[in-house]
């Protein structure tokens, strides 16, 4: 086998050194990157939920808004909430 000159022996230091510091770099920021999309999708799962529970309560709210229009719902929901009453009516409030 040939023996290498100094310079090579040098160089290939030097490669076999920035070789090593570019994977240790390469490693940090693979693992930094997978961290944060880890957390992303969670916070994405998080969000769908919500979203879904919001479209449930505007479904509610819907709902509600078609039964306020009708009047005999209103004027019964106005009796039950408010204690309004008709003519000759006599209100009694049992408490539990």
């Amino acid at each position: 086998m040939k023996k290498m000159s100094r310079k090579t022996k040098i160089r290939v230091t030097f490669l076999g050194i920035s070789l090593i510091i570019a994977s240790i770099v390469f490693v940090t920021s693979s693992f930094s990157y997978v961290s944060q999309i880890i957390k992303t999708k969670e916070e994405i799962k998080e969000l769908n939920i919500t979203y879904n529970e919001k479209l449930e309560t505007e479904e509610e709210l819907k709902d509600e808004i078609n039964k306020l229009k009708d009047p005999e719902y209103m004027a019964r929901y106005a009796r039950e909430k408010y204690l309004y009453s008709k003519d000759d009516e006599i209100i009694i409030k049992i408490v539990d």
